[in-house]
């Protein structure tokens, strides 16, 4: 019995974007379920937000959080990404609403199935092992339909040779992206896309909006371009690394740029800031990594509320003063403020399993991949529950935040 085998995805057979949706793989993802009566938006929601973290194999889990909200008939006017969290929303914003959870569980069916164990596995000691070989799978063959072995590779390649600056070639990302993927879709702008990526030669963070640019392959492939493991993108005359460098989740991209718009924001976030102090070697090493690539999502919404409370002062002066004592800019100013948005944050995190250390963002099996999944399904589902949580918050608060884990605790 091999419990990791996926369903057959010959990569020559996988349906374009603009090709109606095929039926949805059955290989132990939730079911879509009927919709009998989707959620209302909060009164005034200008915008529905989906922001991804990055997090490599652990993406998985954002799938399921579509699916959920998908079900919900939540489909969301803006998708912004970093890395793994940069694929996925190009997915997202790539395909009309019917097809996006089909292309979503294609993508993640393809890049996991490689068989991995042949026999049944059960309890931690177990799964360790399993997933230790399926991690070492990906470094020594890597990924279908993402990344292949640079032979002989960087060790062996001369100085400044095609090879010499990452241990994979990206080039069949580029072919499953642009077989589920509509890009003329996302350049529409009937969705707004944004995906985070670093500039190597001056460490600038950019964003590629669909808004501002017209958005190619390379933009996404440049979102998740880790080094060592990965290369560089050109974009231009400039060369891009993965965002997860500076910036792990593009919440602030998304507060910067919302204007005078109200939100609903979903943020999923692929590892936890919190978490427990390490017993050994292998715990320090998949703390480290939470830690780093973690979301600083109170800094960013306490810097939030900080800019709401000096613009609401800022317009309450402006307010008192009669347009002929004010300057053209400070009357466009008023005009531009008189009314603050409001934003509610609903945050999702991927809380790791007992058997997972720090490559989980590498192990690439079939069955972690539906377990990611199926966590990101359950967790949303849990969260829309609290139908409380989708209200906007009032005028005088400017931002709230909630989290299904803590709110348990």
């Amino acid at each position: 019995m091999d419990i990791d085998s996926s369903a057959n995805l010959p990569t020559a057979n996988l349906p374009t974007a603009n090709l109606p949706s095929a039926n949805l793989p059955s290989a132990g993802l939730p079911q879509p379920a009927a919709r009998a009566m989707p959620l209302r938006r909060p009164d005034g929601c200008d915008y529905l937000a989906l922001v991804l973290q990055g997090g490599g194999a652990l993406g998985a889990y954002q799938g399921g959080v579509y699916q959920a909200l998908h079900e919900a008939g939540l489909e969301p006017d803006w998708v912004t990404g970093v890395s793994i969290g940069g694929i996925n929303s190009a997915i997202i914003a790539g395909n009309r609403p019917e097809h996006r959870l089909a292309r979503l569980q294609e993508f993640w069916e393809l890049i996991t199935s490689r068989r991995v164990a042949f026999l049944p596995v059960d309890g931690d000691n177990a799964r360790k092992a399993r997933n230790a070989w399926s991690s070492f799978l990906t470094m020594t063959l890597g990924q279908p339909g993402f990344f292949s072995v640079h032979t002989p590779g960087p060790w062996l390649s001369p100085r400044g040779g095609r090879q010499a600056t990452s241990f994979y070639d990206n080039a069949p990302l580029r072919e499953t992206l642009l077989r589920l993927i509509d890009f003329d879709l996302i350049n529409a702008g009937s969705v707004r896309y944004a995906a985070g990526a670093v500039n190597v030669a001056n460490g600038n963070f950019s964003y590629f909006d669909n808004a501002e640019v017209e958005i190619v392959p390379e933009h996404v492939m440049a979102s998740g371009a880790l080094p060592p493991a990965l290369p560089m993108v050109q974009i231009g005359t400039d060369w891009y690394w993965d965002g997860g460098l500076v910036s792990n989740t593009p919440l602030q991209h998304v507060l910067d740029k919302i204007d005078c718009r109200n939100a609903l924001v979903f943020q999923v976030d692929l590892f936890s800031a919190r978490g427990p102090v390490p017993r050994d070697m292998y715990d320090v090493l998949s703390r480290q990594k939470d830690i780093q690539y973690s979301s600083r999502t109170r800094l960013t919404t306490d810097r939030y509320m900080e800019q709401f409370k000096l613009l609401r002062r800022i317009n309450s002066l402006l307010q008192r003063l009669p347009d002929a004592e004010l300057t053209d800019e400070e009357i466009a100013l008023k005009r531009q403020h008189a009314v603050l948005p409001r934003v509610t944050l609903l945050e999702l995190i991927y809380q790791q399993a007992a058997y997972e250390g720090d490559a989980k963002d590498y192990e690439f099996s079939s069955s972690s991949m539906r377990e990611h999944w199926d966590s990101g399904y359950r967790d949303t589902k849990r969260t829309l529950r609290h139908r409380e949580w989708l209200q906007l918050p009032d005028a005088d608060t400017g931002i709230v935040m909630h989290d299904v884990h803590r709110s348990d605790e």
